[in-house]
């Protein structure tokens, strides 16, 4: 049972820890909304992390095999839309910025909690790193020995909690961020920042192999 749990934990953190273009977007929900909202996009994250681990831990070969033909598509489609949030939030920033206070009045209302949770669950889900280091890490350790179901449970549940925990702090990192750049110069530079990491990334991601 230790064992398990320690290596969902491992599975978790070496999954969320790597800072990509999901984890680049999430800081800077939070920074340009609130707390709540970008610790609903945290657990978004964790749930498709989470789920992967369990489709692992159940698929094995199988699931490796039934997702090897559609890796290269998830990856166009995972790239393309991060180009796209990364465009828009850049847009969006320079119109406010431009705006000033008519920016203040008329901005659009900020994603709901529901939908923050919901738009990073869809990201991450299509995400081909996910994808590939859950069935890689279940076919490395895979052993002609049965896995008892509630030792699987409780990789999974810890893999999910090894997420939620690391995406969380990211999205307070966020809030935090967000407190202090405050003004219209601070907010148009970090947003302009963000949008050119998460543009190169999915851009790294299109021409990897």
């Amino acid at each position: 049972m230790t064992a398990a749990l320690v290596a969902g934990l491992v599975a978790g953190y070496g999954i969320a820890v790597p800072v990509g273009a999901v984890a680049t977007y999430l800081v800077s929900l939070s920074a340009r909304t609130s707390l709540r909202t970008g610790a609903c996009a945290a657990l978004g994250v964790a749930t498709a992390d989470g789920l992967y681990a369990l489709l692992a831990t159940l698929g094995g070969s199988a699931l490796a095999a039934a997702l090897r033909p559609v890796l290269v598509p998830l990856r166009w489609a995972s790239a393309l839309v991060l180009a796209v949030l990364a465009v828009r939030g850049a847009v969006v920033a320079v119109r406010q910025y431009r705006g000033h206070r008519l920016a203040a009045r008329s901005a659009p209302p900020p994603p709901s909690a529901a939908r923050a949770y919901l738009s990073l669950l869809g990201i991450t889900l299509l995400n081909p790193t996910t994808v590939i280091y859950f069935a890689a890490l279940v076919l490395g350790t895979r052993t002609s020995e049965a896995v008892a179901p509630l030792q699987e449970g409780v990789f999974v549940l810890a893999a999910f909690a090894a997420s939620a925990s690391w995406q969380l702090l990211l999205a307070v990192g966020g809030a935090l961020l967000g407190r202090m750049l405050t003004g219209y110069r601070g907010r148009l530079v970090t947003a302009l920042l963000s949008s050119g990491v998460i543009l190169s990334l999915a851009l790294r991601m299109v021409v990897a192999r």
